[in-house]
């Protein structure tokens, strides 16, 4: 068995465990395993497996590397788990499944655009910087409930909302900060936890967690 397989296996278990703790027995977290960087030799194993989840950062990396493997299994879904520029969104609602970092009412509108041009409707995740850090994006708690309305109303398919926390801090108070913020919108999803955190996560209801190194180790 290939060692990245072993990886996600010892992850799906440790999850298992800690929902078992929890005494949560209806909620299974989506794993996403964060291909970014990483060549299709390397991803190729879990394909095989059955693992079906993805994240890229990067759309034309995304398009280089997905466009034929979805061609030839459409249920596999990629997540783009990256920033979002408003003139790759052409691009991106072609390839991805999943956007976790809408951050803007300007992409918002072009995602709206662009959706409706192409006749797809990604699922979609409001991104929230919850630290207020300048390097961020995303947008205020406090602006949630108004920026959620605004979305509905452009026929966006909000699903949840995801954040990074601020490296080097205890992201437990983060995790609970939006776990709490999720009941102010009609969606439930939680995209929040990595590979150093995602037990606190998931500790903290998050239904995806987005995990690189832990599946396929360090990056170069």
């Amino acid at each position: 068995m290939h060692k990245t397989v072993q990886n996600l296996i010892s992850i799906q278990s440790s999850i298992k465990t800690k929902l078992l703790s929890l005494k949560e027995k209806t909620r299974i977290p989506k794993i996403i395993a964060v291909s970014k960087t990483f060549k299709l030799d390397h991803i190729q194993p879990l394909i095989d497996y059955g693992h079906l989840d993805y994240g890229e950062n990067k759309v034309q990396e995304a398009i280089e590397k997905w466009t034929d493997i979805k061609k030839n299994n459409d249920k596999i879904k990629l997540h783009l788990i990256g920033k979002l520029q408003t003139n790759k969104v052409k691009f991106a609602v072609k390839i991805f499944d999943y956007i976790h970092s809408l951050d803007s009412e300007k992409l918002a509108k072009k995602i709206s655009e662009e959706q409706k041009k192409n006749n797809v409707k990604p699922k979609i995740f409001i991104q929230i910087n919850l630290g207020l850090e300048s390097q961020k994006s995303g947008i205020v708690k406090e602006n949630l409930t108004n920026f959620y309305n605004l979305c509905t109303k452009l026929d966006l398919n909000i699903i949840g909302i995801m954040c990074i926390p601020p490296f080097n801090e205890d992201s437990s108070k983060y995790f609970s900060v939006m776990s709490n913020l999720i009941n102010s919108i009609d969606n439930k999803e939680l995209s929040m936890g990595m590979s150093s955190d995602y037990l606190n996560a998931i500790e903290h209801k998050s239904t995806y967690v987005r995990i690189g190194s832990n599946i396929f180790g360090q990056r170069d």
